[in-house]
């Protein structure tokens, strides 16, 4: 296929459908390749919460929170630990605080997508104010909505779009990309298109457990044995070899946000699939062998700490709580178990946040393979057990632990304990409270019966990824750019090869690819 005008977009995410939307609004003709099939087009984040970081927005303004692009950046450069010697990373998040709200939120707004009335605050580590806006109807509103607008009848002379398509290698003239080649998936024949530029738009590598354990964070010890898979199953990294092979740069591939409490997809829909609970703030937190992590794990705080301790300890980790705490805070991220939300029903969301999820918890309880449930201590150390090598887990620390954390709150020793602490803590942003029992006793007798997650490490996101400047051009090692070649998205780290740092505030991954593939757009528009 050769199409002397066109802008080949590799993807069918959010980073991939965005750009392909501003570029055929603008009158760009534009080839839209997806390795995944039509019906899943969308990609992970139809999948997704819909989570994105917004700074200094009309939310946030109502609810008396006081927000700045300043603010925000001291934030990120602190919990990533950025700085401007950090290059184009730096540049990126520069930009990002300072534009998002624009570009963002005030774009999607544009398109007809609504947020839920309240910021959340999560990474509190990071984030000194509630900046995660949630999408009403997760992630799978904002996709559809998004492909919608994409498909209108006023754009079908303008896009293409081809799905079963792998991309394996670019195809250049005179140094310049002018296409990609590769093989359909679905029938194996071998297929050319050529354009006018590429942009890459095919996600990271954590799709992939193989690359994930290759490039394995060095402050997080060896690879946990057991691993869950928590990307897209085509985020594999072939298109970042495939922009090696042309000298393209990649950075910081050993920069992940991986998250700490996966449990396994009772119906996967690939190897090693797994959920990722939000972790409870009032569940204890155990190591593989039963001991309470010392100084306590703190669910809200800080992810890349959590997972790296647990790696440390062997990449294994328990949660043990009781069916009242588990009723108001246990919650699986994304779209597929938040059903209130992702389907628009505001009397069930307000039910779930005043009653608890029972429909959640009863679901997990009845499918999930790592959970267990119990009316007494020692019949779920039992249970636990059974799970677990019983010679590896020791039913003495455990009990020993379950009960200190209750005496701490029977003798109102909370400020002694950094869990507790962090309960009173998040009780305080009114966001948190409705969503945080207040101080339960794991063995309350009403509050039965006492649960435990078994749960692992899963793999997630791409911190780094193909070195881009503030256009979105794909650089070579000598930081020129790639004629021809732009990266997007998770493809790009979120934008220049890495802009969240070592650590992410969340909400810049689907926030980093809308801004990164409007970046992206506009460079090509204008080119």
């Amino acid at each position: 296929m050769i199409r002397k005008e066109a802008i080949i977009v590799v993807g069918g995410g959010i980073a991939g459908i965005v750009t392909a939307l501003e570029l055929v609004t603008a009158g760009r003709e534009v080839i839209l390749v997806d390795r995944d099939t039509e019906q899943n087009f969308g990609g992970l984040a139809k999948e997704s919460f819909g989570g994105l970081l917004i700074v200094d927005s009309p939310i946030q303004r109502r609810h008396g929170i006081q927000d700045s692009p300043a603010r925000a950046l001291a934030d990120w450069l602190s919990f990533g630990e950025l700085d401007a010697r950090s290059g184009w990373p730096y540049r990126w998040a520069e930009a990002y605080v300072s534009e998002c709200r624009r570009d963002i939120y005030e774009w999607l707004l544009a398109q007809d997508v609504r947020f839920l009335p309240m910021p959340q605050w999560v990474e509190r580590r990071g984030n000194s104010v509630p900046r995660w806006h949630i999408v009403w109807g997760t992630g799978q509103v904002l996709a559809a909505r998004l492909i919608e607008r994409l498909r209108a009848t006023e754009f079908n002379s303008r896009l293409t779009c081809l799905f079963n398509h792998r991309i394996e290698y670019f195809l250049r003239h005179n140094q310049r990309v002018v296409g990609c080649a590769g093989v359909r998936e679905d029938s194996g024949e071998v297929f050319n298109i050529e354009g006018a530029a590429v942009v890459v738009a095919a996600g990271g590598i954590n799709g992939s457990l193989a690359q994930v354990r290759a490039h394995w964070p060095q402050d997080c010890g060896e690879p946990p044995r057991i691993l869950l898979n928590g990307a897209h199953r085509f985020a594999d990294g072939t298109l970042h070899n495939a922009v090696r092979v042309i000298g393209g740069a990649l950075t910081h591939l050993d920069r992940m946000w991986n998250y700490a409490a996966g449990v396994r997809h009772w119906q996967p829909r690939k190897p090693d699939h797994g959920l990722s609970l939000v972790p409870p703030r009032g569940a204890l937190w155990l190591d593989a062998a039963g001991n309470r992590f010392d100084p306590p794990l703190l669910a809200g705080i800080d992810t890349s700490e959590q997972v790296a301790r647990i790696a440390r300890a062997g990449g294994i980790s328990w949660q043990i709580l009781n069916r009242k705490i588990a009723l108001r805070e246990l919650a699986v991220s994304g779209a597929e178990f938040n059903p209130s939300i992702r389907e628009r029903r505001p009397l069930a969301f307000l039910r779930d946040m005043l009653f608890g999820n029972r429909w959640l918890l009863d679901t997990l309880l009845a499918n999930c393979p790592d959970i267990v449930a119990a009316a007494t201590l020692p019949e779920l150390i039992d249970k636990m057990q059974s799970l677990h090598a019983p010679d590896k887990l020791n039913g003495d620390a455990i009990a020993s632990a379950v009960h200190a954390y209750d005496n701490a709150i029977t003798r109102g020793e909370w400020q002694s304990d950094a869990q507790l602490l962090n309960i009173a803590n998040a009780r305080q942003w009114r966001g948190d409270r409705l969503r945080t029992a207040n101080f339960c006793p794991i063995l309350k007798s009403s509050a039965g019966p006492l649960l435990a997650i078994r749960e692992h490490i899963i793999s997630r996101k791409s911190l780094g990824g193909i070195a881009t400047d503030l256009h979105s051009r794909a650089l070579d090692h000598n930081g020129a750019p790639i004629p021809g070649l732009y990266a997007v998205g998770e493809a790009a780290g979120f934008g220049g090869g890495g802009m969240n740092g070592k650590r992410a505030l969340e909400g810049t991954f689907l926030g980093g690819c809308i801004f990164s593939a409007r970046r992206a757009a506009r460079a090509l528009i204008h080119a």
